[in-house]
C-alpha cells in the first residue's frame, strides 16, 4: 500500500485524522463480559484487555488469528562513538540470523502462531552522527516512515514492531531526553552490556546530541528525525500505519517504546491503539512507560529488543480473548447469576 504521506507535515496530519475505537463493539463486549461464567471483574486485567482489543477490531466477541511480527534494522552513526560493546557489522550479522529462523524471535513468534517480516534499511549507510547534528534529512525520515507503514498487513489482526540496530540504545535514550526532560544520565542503560566507562559515554553522546539538535525538544518528529534512526522511523511508521487498518499493537521494549512515544509526543492519544507489552531491565523503560502512560503487561528482565517481550505478551492478549469469546455466559451454561 502507497503511503499516504509525503512529508513530516503530511504524516502528523494523519496522525491527528486518525479514527477511535468502535464504541459500540466496547459496549457489546462489556455486556458480554458482564454475562460471562465468573465472579465480576475476576479475570482482572485480561478484562479490560479484551474489551480494548475489540474496541478496535469493531467486533464483541473477537479472536486473534493472523498476528503480524516486523522487525526493523537499521545502522547508527552514533555507533562509531564507541557507544555499544559490539560493533556495527552485528546489525547484518543478526539479520542474516533472523532470516535464517535462528533467534530468539523466530522461536518466540513460532511459539505464539505470528509470522515474522525481516526488514533492513540501508544497513550501508549508516545515519548520521547525531552528536554532531541531525541524523536524518526530513527525506530520510519520511523513507523510512513509509518503509514501515507498507510493511503492515493488512490482514493481520495485531502488530507488533521490534529492532534491531547496534547503537539504538544511545538513540533511544538521546529521543526521551530531548522529550521528557531529565539528565542524560537518568535515561541511558547498558544496552549490550557497556561497563561503567561505556555508561559515561553515553551519557556524554546523548548531552552533545541535544546541544547539537535543539530544535527536537518536546517535538516528536524532530527528535525521531534528529535523534532516532531509520528502523526507529520505520517502527513509528508502522504503528501509525497500524491505527490506519484498525489493528491492535502491543509495543515492545525501551528502543520501540522511545520511538512510539514520538507518536505520542506529536499528537497526544496515538497510541490508544497500543498496549506495552513488558518492562525490560533496560533504565529508561520504566520511565518512558509512565511518561505514555502504559502499564507493562510482563515484567521479566528481558533486554533483547527484537520485538521479544511483545512477541511473549502476544500469549496474554490471545488468552484474554480466548476467555472474553470463548466462554459461555451464565444462560448458556445454566449456572445461576450472582447478579
Amino acid at each position: 500500500m502507497t503511503q499516504p504521506f509525503s512529508s513530516l507535515a503530511e504524516f502528523q496530519a494523519l496522525l491527528e485524522q486518525a479514527g477511535g475505537p468502535d464504541g459500540s463493539a466496547i459496549e457489546a463486549a462489556q455486556d458480554r463480559d458482564s454475562h460471562l461464567t465468573k465472579p465480576p471483574g475476576a479475570l482482572g486485567r485480561l478484562e479490560d484487555l479484551a474489551i480494548w482489543y475489540a474496541g478496535w477490531r469493531g467486533d464483541a466477541a473477537p479472536r486473534i488469528e493472523n498476528p503480524q511480527v516486523v522487525v526493523f534494522a537499521g545502522n547508527h552513526g552514533v555507533a562509531a562513538r564507541g557507544v555499544s560493546a559490539f560493533p556495527a557489522e552485528v546489525t547484518a550479522q543478526m539479520v542474516l540470523n533472523f532470516q535464517h529462523g535462528g533467534a530468539a524471535i523466530n522461536q518466540l513468534c513460532a511459539s505464539v502462531g505470528a509470522s515474522l517480516d525481516v526488514i533492513a534499511l540501508d544497513l550501508d549507510t549508516p545515519t548520521a552522527d547525531f552528536s554532531a547534528g541531525p541524523a536524518m534529512s526530513e527525506a530520510e525520515t519520511v523513507s523510512a516512515l513509509a518503509t514501515g507503514w507498507k510493511a503492515v498487513d493488512p490482514a493481520a489482526d495485531l502488530f507488533v514492531a521490534g529492532e534491531m540496530g547496534i547503537g539504538n540504545t544511545t538513540s533511544g535514550a538521546a529521543i526521551c531526553t530531548a522529550l521528557f526532560g531529565g539528565s542524560a544520565a537518568d535515561w541511558v542503560g547498558r544496552g549490550t552490556g557497556v561497563d561503567d566507562a561505556g555508561l559515561t559515554l553515553k551519557a556524554q553522546v546523548v548531552v552533545e546530541g541535544l546541544a547539537a539538535n535543539p530544535q527536537a525538544k518536546g517535538n516528536g518528529l524532530e527528535a525521531l528525525r534528529c535523534l532516532g534512526g531509520r528502523e526507529l522511523a520505520a517502527m513509528a511508521g508502522a504503528i501509525a500505519a497500524a491505527r490506519f487498518h484498525k489493528i491492535p499493537v502491543i509495543i515492545d521494549g525501551f528502543i520501540c517504546t522511545a520511538a512510539a512515544a514520538c507518536l505520542e509526543t506529536a499528537c497526544k492519544g496515538a497510541l490508544d491503539h497500543a498496549v506495552a507489552g513488558h518492562q525490560s531491565r533496560e533504565a529508561g523503560h520504566v520511565q518512558v512507560l509512565q511518561e505514555i502512560g502504559k502499564e507493562p503487561l510482563l515484567s521479566l528482565g528481558l533486554r533483547l529488543g527484537e520485538g521479544s517481550g511483545a512477541a511473549l505478551a502476544i500469549g496474554v492478549l490471545k488468552a484474554a480473548l480466548d476467555c472474553h469469546s470463548g466462554m459461555a455466559t451464565f444462560a448458556q451454561a445454566g449456572v445461576a447469576d450472582g447478579g
